[in-house]
């Protein structure tokens, strides 16, 4: 029998009195044997979290429901209008959870090593010096260096690789049966993400545990699972080994997932002006100050970089947390304090900022975080027309908005939304609408495709490539998916430590590369 058997799952949302429940899950059928480990993957709204959800009974009860048919079977027990008392017997300690974002799973107020002594003792009656050496060992066994004197650092104090550590030591301090990891390296650079993996794989020999590896990343499922599972709109429509299932997927949803994730670049190589030039770009952080406030130490967080960018050239840059990439870049538009020269053509920009600010603009890599909650869509839109267009009457501005809507492939009747009422996807085309209202030059794009679905990703990147030709846009991109990189970029710059070790064109870089880190950043985005 197996492990975990899910049968008939269907999962049902009630929005409110005045309409019909919203049905999330439809009938699915999943079993996990030991020491498997199942990838599930599919679109934001796919069904695959609240799947997941419903076998800890962790969704919105009473709102949330199941039919009478839905059964969730771990070690023949119905888990299923289980009751509380028992369902905490299981919560991490037989079936264990990790979550997304560890920022927000991790409490900011709280040392790590009381965070995972708690879920020690929750479930095991020990405490006191043995708690200690039990919650040090479990540091030591998810590689966190250091861990006598990590168990004494805040989460703010920690890495993101070193947080989703963190959270691993907890989820397998009871030795779970199962692991249910949700979207666990999505935010974190390709190297770590290679290291989380690997350190997956491994606690699953060593402690014989079955995992869920939720994930809109196909290469890190790829890499994974024995077997794999496509949910699209709530229904299961593909079920098979990991293999079989990428190399000859049956279903259409899951050729266009597989197809999304090979994206090629297609750029032509450009010989236009250069239009922008950031040279000596210096950005320092005080580390320790004496008595009299003076800096003893400091952190070059970027360290003399120069670069161009031509018009209609994309210039990806790439690198580890870090590696002061995202730093540069807000120091090249001039949004953060630095030493070095800036140039669009020949203006220096300290003389000429408000032209600079209307020219240069900025997407960033979470558009909920980004977008306004309280603004509708052409609040939005149109703030900066009211910044920089003032003499522009009302007609002429909603036809403005309206336009650059159409541009980014969305309709108008949207434009008395709110953010919440869109998916990720169209949250970022709302948002590359708003940096394109200004007809800029150079749009900064910070990891604007890295919280997306693969086939969103794709879409986001065929989009700002027709927008580029269009208006000979050049783009600062900057992500640690070398897949977009890749599709996106004419050039592409490396940095490590604050500075550039290796640049060139997309295809000298990925298909020739000069430096150990650089190769190293490929193998690891490699499926």
């Amino acid at each position: 029998m197996s492990l975990l058997s899910i049968k008939h799952l269907s999962v049902f949302f009630n929005n409110n009195k005045n309409s019909l429940p919203f049905q999330a899950v439809k009938d699915v059928n999943l079993s996990l044997e030991t020491g498997e480990i199942l990838g599930v993957v599919g679109e934001t709204g796919s069904g695959k979290s609240v799947t997941a959800l419903s076998i800890l009974g962790l969704l919105p009860y009473p709102k949330a429901y199941h039919d009478e048919k839905s059964s969730i079977i771990f070690e023949n027990q119905e888990l299923i209008g289980l009751d509380d008392k028992t369902f905490r017997k299981i919560r991490g300690n037989k079936i264990a959870f990790i979550f997304q974002e560890p920022m927000s799973s991790l409490n900011p107020l709280h040392k790590i090593g009381k965070q995972i002594a708690e879920s020690i003792s929750i479930h095991q009656h020990i405490n006191g010096e043995e708690l200690k050496k039990k919650t040090i060992e479990l540091l030591k066994t998810v590689k966190i260096p250091n861990p006598e004197q990590k168990i004494n650092a805040y989460p703010f104090e920690l890495s993101g690789g070193q947080r989703q550590r963190v959270m691993i030591a907890m989820a397998i301090a009871n030795n779970p049966r199962i692991l249910i990891a949700d979207e666990p390296t999505t935010a974190l650079d390709v190297t770590i993400q290679e290291q989380i993996i690997d350190l997956l794989l491994e606690l699953k020999q060593k402690i014989n545990m079955s995992i869920i590896f939720i994930s809109h990343n196909l290469r890190l499922v790829r890499k994974i699972a024995d077997n794999i599972a496509v949910m699209h709109s709530g229904k299961l429509v593909e079920y098979g080994l990991a293999k079989q299932v990428f190399e000859q997927p049956q279903n259409s949803y899951t050729k266009k997932l597989v197809s999304s994730n090979l994206l090629l670049n297609s750029n032509d190589k450009l010989k236009n002006k250069i239009i922008f030039k950031a040279k000596n770009i210096q950005v320092t952080y005080p580390l320790q100050k004496n008595l009299w406030g003076r800096v003893i130490k400091q952190l070059n967080a970027v360290d003399y970089v120069s670069f161009n960018l031509h018009e209609g050239e994309t210039l990806g840059i790439v690198g580890e947390s870090g590696s002061g990439k995202t730093t540069l870049a807000l120091a090249a538009i001039n949004l953060i304090k630095h030493q070095g020269d800036l140039y669009i053509e020949k203006d220096n920009i300290l003389q000429k900022h408000d032209k600079f600010s209307k020219e240069v603009q900025i997407v960033f890599q979470d558009p909920y975080n980004s977008l306004n909650p309280r603004m509708n869509i052409r609040e939005i839109i149109g703030e900066g027309l009211n910044i920089y267009q003032k003499h522009l009457t009302f007609e002429e501005k909603e036809q403005e908005i309206e336009q650059i809507l159409c541009e980014v492939e969305l309709q108008p009747e949207i434009l008395e939304k709110y953010p919440h009422e869109f998916s990720g996807g169209q949250r970022q085309r709302i948002a590359l609408a708003r940096a394109l209202i200004l007809r800029p030059r150079i749009i900064l794009l910070d990891e604007p495709t890295s919280a997306l679905d693969v086939t969103v990703q794709a879409q986001i990147i065929e989009l700002l490539k027709k927008l580029q030709k269009k208006y000979k846009l050049s783009y600062i991109f900057i992500s640690h998916d070398m897949y977009a990189v890749r599709a996106i970029s004419h050039r592409v710059m490396v940095m490590q430590n604050g500075k550039v070790v290796e640049t060139g064109t997309a295809e000298q870089i990925f298909n020739s590369p000069q430096q150990q880190y650089t190769k190293q950043l490929i193998k690891a985005s490699i499926i």
